[in-house]
């Protein structure tokens, strides 16, 4: 719940959809404190502002433009974990259909090379942030951002993420990020989700 214009969206999924992959306990603080804890900073940023008559994406892109820090980082950190939520899926991961398929193999050569490439950027992403599957004008690239940055604000389409920061899997995985990222791939990624965002 929230008391303002940002509203906590609801999960696509049960909290334990994600099972045995991501523990319904971690999906209780990840998306119940953290993600509903930057709705309600937010909120009280924003109260009485323009920007309180703003959609999310609005407030992000201004307040990254006005270098407005903490709006900025509540804004985007709500914006990239309800992307997150959208980019997993019950059921999903492994190789996808015929056209991001194409695309995958067109921009890193195989599924087997974009899995490879993918999992060393979200591995080797120092610290909290994100790894990022984009679209650069109908080229695919793997980017990652630090903290709350996010490729909203630049000049490339986001098809999916991965939320690298300890919350998204220290309750599951302790310290094995490799692990935690390798089940993401193999079992939860959302292929339709980025399809969608293709365009």
């Amino acid at each position: 719940m929230s008391n303002g214009p940002i509203v906590l969206p609801s999960l696509p999924y049960a909290e334990n959809a994600l099972e045995p992959v991501i523990s319904a306990n971690t999906i209780r603080f990840h998306f119940g404190k953290h993600h509903a804890g930057y709705v309600n900073k937010l909120n009280g940023f924003i109260s009485g502002t323009d920007m309180a008559d703003m959609d999310l994406e609005m407030i992000v892109k201004k307040a990254a433009a006005d270098g407005n820090d903490k709006v900025f980082n509540n804004a985007a950190q709500i914006w990239n974990h309800t992307f997150y939520w959208n980019s997993m899926t019950p059921n999903g991961g492994g190789e996808p259909s015929a056209k991001m398929a194409e695309m995958l193999d067109a921009s890193f050569g195989s599924y087997a090379s974009f899995k490879e490439q993918f999992s060393a950027a979200a591995g080797g992403q120092f610290g909290s942030g994100w790894a990022w599957l984009i679209n650069r004008g109908g080229t695919l690239e793997i980017a990652t951002t630090d903290n709350a940055e996010t490729p909203l604000v630049g000049d490339a389409t986001p098809l999916l993420t991965l939320d690298v920061w300890e919350h998204a899997y220290y309750l599951d995985y302790q310290n094995r990020r490799p692990d935690y990222i390798g089940a993401v791939i193999d079992k939860l990624l959302n292929w339709n989700f980025a399809e969608e965002n293709l365009g």
